[in-house]
């Protein structure tokens, strides 16, 4: 029993990195944009946060837990939201190619968080490796009193409020989608920006508004793998690409329904994590074990191809620049 409530935790740490970047990528796919810069996005967010919050904590003799969690969520957003505005800057008025631009953005953004990172390092001195100490333990506070509670305690309640906000954020974005005007005129852009322009849609600002958003809400994916996963400090493994890269395979798995992406993030981390609690596999056995979240995405992207349901394609015009005097 254990060992399951530590691969479900696991998975949850795991999965809500991932879940984050997803719901961007979903929102600004919805628009008609294909954005491959999510790592490069998740590196910004996780950088920024950082660098926020490490000169709040050594500026202040006792530094405020609740004003550590905005400082960080503020500089993430802010800094992630930039980074899209400059990536739908090129793609949308210039009109450059989405899928190079979003490469491009994602060795840029790990290039500028890995030097920053390193700089970070150099100024926090002590053992050459940086810490935000009050921030990351008011990111990993659980609620009181609910985490103790056995094996239901274990499963749902010891994680940090950022576990929980995914989950909303992921309903909160489905409702908009599905269930509001905006919404529809925001899938309209991504289906067919033509008729959403001869319908009074404001193609270039919708699509604008949901690459930004979406790309703040997928920097609070580097956040979380910073202040949460890895406790407040800074590592140059290349981590937050690799869940980057994962968290733009979840939007195929999820079918660009941010409701599928909770269990989906968690079912990824489940997959990623077995292997741990599998004994007597081999060195290879176990990377074999870590592609198991691209394997069945090819899957269900092999299954929608056979099925050829609707509901589960892209949208229409997915990485398709809109020229609108072409309408």
């Amino acid at each position: 029993m254990t060992s399951f409530i530590t691969l479900i935790q696991a998975a949850v740490f795991f999965g809500t990195v991932i879940m984050y970047g997803c719901i961007g990528e979903i929102i600004t796919e919805k628009a008609g944009n294909l954005n491959l810069g999510v790592p490069g996005i998740m590196y910004f967010g996780g950088i920024a946060s950082l660098a926020g919050v490490f000169i709040y904590e050594g500026s202040t003799e006792h530094p405020s837990g609740v004003l550590c969690v905005i400082i960080a969520l503020l500089c993430a957003f802010t800094a992630s939201a930039l980074a899209g505005l400059l990536y739908a800057f090129l793609t949308i008025s210039l009109k450059a190619n989405q899928n190079v631009t979003g490469l491009t953005l994602s060795i840029f953004g790990s290039g500028v968080a890995n030097f920053f990172g390193g700089s970070l390092n150099t100024l926090a001195g002590r053992f050459e490796q940086i810490s935000v100490p009050v921030t990351s333990a008011a990111f990993r506070t659980t609620i009181p009193g609910l985490s103790g509670l056995g094996a239901v305690g274990g499963i749902f309640f010891s994680y940090g409020f950022m576990v929980y906000l995914a989950i909303i954020i992921a309903l909160g974005v489905h409702y908009f989608m599905y269930h509001t005007r905006r919404g529809l005129n925001l899938r309209t852009v991504g289906e067919n920006p033509q008729a959403a322009d001869a319908a009074g849609i404001n193609v270039t600002k919708n699509k604008y508004l949901a690459i930004c958003i979406g790309a703040g809400i997928s920097g609070f994916g580097g956040v979380y793998y910073v202040m949460d996963y890895i406790k407040g400090t800074w590592a140059n493994d290349g981590s937050i690409e690799k869940l980057g890269w994962l968290a733009v395979a979840l939007v195929i798995f999820a079918s660009w329904k941010s409701i599928h992406a909770i269990w989906g993030a968690y079912l990824f981390g489940v997959l990623y994590w077995m292997y741990m609690y599998i004994p007597g596999l081999t060195r290879s056995s176990q990377e074999i074990f870590k592609m198991l979240p691209y394997v069945v995405t090819l899957l269900v992207l092999i299954a929608a191809s056979l099925k050829n349901s609707r509901e589960k394609q892209p949208p229409a015009a997915l990485g398709l620049a809109y020229f609108r005097e072409e309408r």
